[in-house]
């Protein structure tokens, strides 16, 4: 997938991918492709820099844990995130179905 298609809305599908629980990085790269049935096969240099900006901007808390000897950061929404994430979802299909509208032939 494009890197410009993704742009705006990468930020809105990394905080779904961490709604059900929270996950490191690799674990939201992973999650991205599952869910997209491999259309968002994302590298690391595109989505940590994403994970760190929703973490400053207070959308997304991390925390670092060890696990198997590796430091990772884990992140999961805040309570800010949980509320841009719904307003995001509750607009997103009049956004999507207007965009679709647009790029449709003319009849």
């Amino acid at each position: 997938m494009r890197g410009q298609l993704l742009k705006g809305h990468l930020e809105f599908m990394i905080l779904a991918s961490v709604d059900a629980e929270p996950a490191h990085g690799y674990a939201v790269i992973q999650e991205l492709k599952r869910r997209s049935a491999g259309a968002f096969d994302l590298p690391e240099g595109t989505v940590y820099p994403v994970l760190h900006r929703l973490e400053r901007s207070g959308l997304l808390a991390g925390r670092w844990i060890v696990h198997e000897r590796r430091r990772r950061c884990v992140y999961r929404l805040s309570a800010k995130g949980r509320r841009a994430l719904a307003v995001h979802r509750e607009t997103w299909p009049k956004f999507s179905s207007a965009v679709t509208s647009v790029l449709e032939p003319a009849s």
